[in-house]
């Protein structure tokens, strides 16, 4: 079913139009030495906008990957000079979409892109069933962290 909906989402959805945005962001913030990180983010967040059905990014460390110390501090500047910007222009595609009956998987994903391009750096494309048991495993060890003390 994820195909379909992909399928669907790349040709009459904006997926294309999506990567498309993503992929040129990605260029442009490339072009400077402190963009690199941004950058790489937008390339990121634009194979996920072309296909963002069945998948979902989380947090790195639930994967078992290690942050970048100073992710925190970048995704605030993130929020700041594009993240608010991209969120409200997704979500404004969402509600438009929303309002038809067909387009409402189509907007679904537009909000999934909303959060995303909120604060994308530090997370990481999963498929759905690997996001449910990363933050299973969290949950636990976070359960096991508190108990112990």
């Amino acid at each position: 079913m994820a195909l379909i909906f992909n399928i669907l989402w790349f040709i009459l959805g904006g997926g294309f139009f999506a990567c498309l945005f993503w992929l040129f962001f990605g260029l442009i913030l490339c072009i400077t030495v402190i963009g690199i990180p941004f950058g790489i983010a937008a390339f990121r967040i634009a194979s996920f906008a072309a296909f963002p059905f069945g998948k979902e990014l989380i947090d790195a460390r639930k994967v078992g990957e290690t942050r970048i110390p100073t992710t925190g501090f970048v995704n605030f500047l993130w929020i700041i000079l594009a993240g608010l910007w991209l969120s409200i222009g997704h979500i404004l595609a969402g509600i438009g979409l929303f309002v038809t009956i067909i387009g409402i998987p189509f907007a679904l994903a537009h909000f999934k892109l909303a959060v995303v391009s909120f604060a994308p750096l530090g997370k990481r494309i999963v498929s759905k069933d690997t996001a449910k048991a990363a933050n299973l495993r969290s949950a636990s060890d976070a359960v096991e962290k508190r108990f112990k003390n």
